[in-house]
């Protein structure tokens, strides 16, 4: 039988682990009345969502602290280069967005064009990444809320404030966060979406005074050397080292040319959370035409920011002199306008409430493709008679997630994030050219260009930022993989809806 049309019993693929589920399918489970989301949002809300998750503290931190430590006035370069790995990304992303507008970003993609269990794999990895980052970015809310209260002589007990040095705690403030907005997104992606755009047009607001404000303080000579001299790092050891390190033995060097690259691996971190806008196709209005105008100009917006700050800080200061920990509020409060500085920690404190919200919501959404697929349990795929939310998967990840948020500190695991988000990025990139050679009749509103040219490109840079990821966290990526397979083979193998319909086609 031809498999011009993907039906889920017409070729070798539809069986065993790697049965793919067609686009068809993917679509037409969408439209069951139970497991249906509402469809509200349009290339704004998308955009705002981008730029909402994308633009944290790392803008007004990650900026100079690599700065200080690793390209000088040249991080504007690094940030450059970053964007272009993140774009390579960003247009695979955007094919697939436009292709298979479904709840669920790169597990359905992979369900689509790798099969069963590869989507499975990565549908595992993204929920332990965006339930990560979002408890992450929960607790440094948290710190940065009780920094302005205590500035305002309100303090709260030490045993509510988290926990910090060896003392134990519990951080009400970020669970309490990360309660309230599960609750927001429980009522709607459209109200999701008005609290993101107030909070993220505040933000911005805060970003583009600060850049405008810094202008006025730069000193030309603070951009000399704008490259600095290359110098070597001292070689670590142990699973801290790079794996990259480990396997090739070379060693690195900040700074010169090499530094601008090495630093583009770090600041690459501060554009993650873009895909997230991918999670939110089923709840598009015009999938097809909105998903790669959000991913596409969330990135580009977030880019010229970065861009701007960087280049502001690095004249206002000399990069050698920051501060590491609030480089650009210490460079006002040195140049003697401590205002500045409250006004980045507030927009750093707001901003990061959208950066837990949508990390919050992309995880639900994956997690609710995943039980209504059957991957996981069913119960968890029902929507919201009302307001058309996936309310179970919501409500239940959100209750974990501030629990972990309130009882962990979790800033070593933070790095899982980063391998999961990159680990994503590649099955996407690979995911494109297989599904355009398996199904080039799908209607593709997008098309990734210069195709495999910019996939490949697109997984050589991912797996290359990977590489200098600490070996460490490979080892806890492997432990969280290896759970996974344990799950999928005592439930989700038996359980999946697409090896269910197999299993009856084949007896019929």
């Amino acid at each position: 039988m031809s498999t011009q049309h993907g039906t889920p019993h017409d070729s070798r693929r539809s069986r065993g682990l790697f049965r793919t589920k067609s686009v068809e399918q993917s679509i037409l489970d969408t439209e069951e009345p139970e497991h249906t989301l509402k469809k509200s949002l349009s290339a704004l809300d998308l955009t705002v969502f981008g730029v909402g998750v994308v633009i944290g503290t790392g803008i007004f931190v990650l900026t100079g602290k690599i700065a200080k430590e690793q390209a000088g006035p040249a991080v504007a370069l690094s940030f450059v280069v970053a964007g272009v790995v993140c774009a390579l990304a960003a247009l695979c992303y955007a094919e697939f967005a436009s292709t298979v507008p479904v709840a669920g970003s790169a597990y359905t993609f992979s369900y689509a064009s790798l099969g069963e269990l590869p989507a499975w794999i990565i549908g595992w990895d993204l929920i332990l990444e965006l339930a990560l980052g979002c408890a992450v970015v929960a607790v440094g809310w948290s710190g940065y809320v009780r920094s302005l209260l205590d500035s305002a002589g309100l303090h709260l007990p030490a045993g509510l404030s988290g926990t910090h040095e060896g003392q134990f705690g519990f951080d009400l403030l970020a669970f309490l966060l990360v309660l309230a907005l599960t609750g927001i997104l429980v009522l709607g992606a459209k109200l999701s979406s008005r609290v993101t755009a107030v909070v993220v047009g505040v933000k911005v607001t805060v970003v583009l005074l600060v850049i405008v404000a810094g202008a006025f303080f730069i000193n030309g000579a603070n951009y000399t050397p704008f490259i600095p001299p290359s110098e070597p790092v001292e070689a670590g050891g142990g699973l801290g080292a790079p794996l990259a390190q480990l396997m090739f033995g070379f060693t690195p060097a900040n700074f010169g040319t090499m530094g601008i690259f090495a630093a583009a691996a770090v600041v690459f971190f501060a554009f993650i959370g873009f895909d997230i806008v991918a999670t939110a196709a089923e709840e598009t209005r015009n999938p097809q035409r909105d998903v790669p105008r959000g991913i596409l100009g969330s990135l580009a917006i977030c880019t010229i920011l970065y861009v701007a700050v960087s280049i502001v800080v690095t004249g206002m200061q000399k990069y050698s002199k920051l501060s590491t920990d609030a480089p650009l509020a210490d460079a006002f409060k040195d140049l003697g306008h401590p205002f500045f500085a409250g006004v980045i920690s507030f927009g750093a404190a707001v901003g990061l409430t959208s950066v837990s919200m949508i990390l919050l919501l992309g995880q639900s959404r994956v997690f609710f493709a995943m039980s209504r697929d059957g991957l996981l349990p069913r119960v968890f795929s029902k929507s919201h008679p009302r307001f058309g939310t996936p309310y179970r998967s919501t409500i239940a990840l959100g209750v974990v997630v501030a629990v972990v948020a309130g009882f962990t500190s979790i800033d070593e695991l933070a790095e899982l994030v980063n391998i999961g988000t990159l680990f994503a990025f590649v099955v996407v990139a690979v995911g494109v050219i297989l599904l355009r050679r398996s199904r080039p009749d799908l209607p593709r509103s997008f098309r990734t260009p210069l195709v495999p040219l910019v996939p490949v490109l697109s997984v050589a840079a991912s797996v290359w930022l990977m590489l200098n990821l600490p070996a460490e966290t490979w080892v806890r990526f492997a432990f969280w993989m290896v759970a996974g397979f344990v799950i999928y083979f005592l439930y989700g193998r038996s359980h999946s809806r697409l090896g269910i319909r197999t299993r009856k086609a084949a007896k019929d």
